[in-house]
């Protein structure tokens, strides 16, 4: 066998892994591609909230806004969501990290059709904020709920 054979092969097979993984950006975002639409891709992350007793506080729709004031934009849409048991220890120990909860994942779709998952990564969140190692675990829930939508 070749030698490009084989990293045809290799590359046929390793590509769909690594394009399918989260991508984390230095600002401290991390990216999950996801397998449905946008609003495919809302409706499983409601379930999924819901089924873990999770409050979904606010989706906003900055998509179907911009389309109220005549402007277009493609599907982007911004769930709120979190547990006061998980965050209010959070917030006592670091009062700033109120800005950044309750938690969010942002659905959105990009210039090539493809549907995106972003959050804040907790070791980001962690960093920020100065907060205790022991505490930031109450933020890492986040990308298992990212990732159990995109699947």
């Amino acid at each position: 066998m070749s030698i490009w054979l084989l990293a045809i092969l290799i590359a046929a097979v390793a590509l769909p892994v690594f394009a399918s993984d989260p991508v984390t950006h230095k600002n401290g975002i991390v990216d999950v591609p996801s397998k449905h639409s946008v609003d495919e891709t809302v409706e499983r992350l409601k379930s999924i909230l819901q089924a873990k007793e999770i409050t979904l506080f606010a989706l906003v729709d900055h998509s179907g806004e911009a389309a109220k004031v005549g402007m277009q934009m493609r599907p982007t849409k911004l769930l709120i969501f979190g547990n006061p048991k998980a965050g209010t220890p959070l917030m006592l120990a670091a009062p700033s990290i109120a800005i950044d909860l309750p938690l969010k994942i942002l659905v959105w779709q990009d210039a090539e059709g493809k549907v995106w998952l972003s959050y804040n990564a907790p070791e980001h969140l962690q960093k920020r904020h100065d907060l205790p190692a022991d505490l930031t675990s109450a933020l890492a829930p986040v990308a298992a709920l990212a990732a159990k939508a995109a699947e």
